[in-house]
């Protein structure tokens, strides 16, 4: 079977469109359970925050480019470390641990505040995976953690990785603002979904529960 590829133009008209975070939150849980509370929080208050939704892909999105709910289980992918540089597949995830992929822009104030909570809140979920993924350039990766989380450096279970190929939009799912959170259970399927902010201990126990 040929490998489908996203056209550039709408790799780059992806990229873009979520390069900021937006003000409208969209949440999906795999359990269908309650709306996030956080969804109506004004994001005015925010700095480096844009008011912009992510762009509808275009009506000929090749097929394996993912559309609506997220792939129920972990895909097979690569992703490189950003400080070595190193192939990271999915086959590298430790076993028997809940995982948490964070899709975020390193230039989004939503995903550094996110970041900072979760370094400020280490202890209480240093026993899950968590692995954040960006599709942009590394040297803009490279300091993300050192600056907004500094108690996630080094902690073997964080990593950050850079999507290289763009999989995680053809092969996960196309998030509608970042940080996009999906939380996969220790079997691998995923377990719950969301765009935009939320609030700390809702992350917390998602990613715990």
């Amino acid at each position: 079977m040929k490998k489908m590829i996203i056209p550039a133009y709408l790799i780059v008209s992806v990229s873009l469109g979520l390069s900021s975070c937006s003000n409208t939150s969209s949440n999906t849980e795999q359990n269908k359970t309650e709306a996030d509370a956080h969804q109506g929080h004004d994001h005015s208050a925010h700095a480096n925050s844009s008011n912009s939704t992510a762009p509808q892909a275009p009506a000929n999105t090749p097929s394996n480019l993912a559309q609506g709910d997220p792939i129920a289980q972990i895909p097979a992918f690569t992703f490189y470390k950003v400080k070595s540089g190193i192939s990271f597949t999915n086959t590298d995830i430790p076993k028997g641990k809940k995982t948490a992929f964070i899709l975020f822009d390193p230039g989004c104030s939503h995903c550094r505040t996110e970041a900072a909570a979760l370094g400020k809140n280490y202890d209480r979920i240093k026993g899950v995976n968590i692995y954040f993924v960006s599709m942009n350039d590394p040297a803009l990766m490279a300091s993300f953690l050192e600056t907004f989380a500094k108690e996630l450096v080094d902690k073997p279970n964080v990593e950050v990785l850079y999507d290289r190929n763009q999989e995680f939009i053809q092969k996960f799912h196309v998030p509608t603002q970042f940080p996009a959170n999906y939380v996969y259970d220790k079997d691998n399927k995923l377990q719950a979904h969301w765009d935009g902010d939320k609030n700390i201990n809702e992350i917390v126990a998602a990613y715990t529960k």
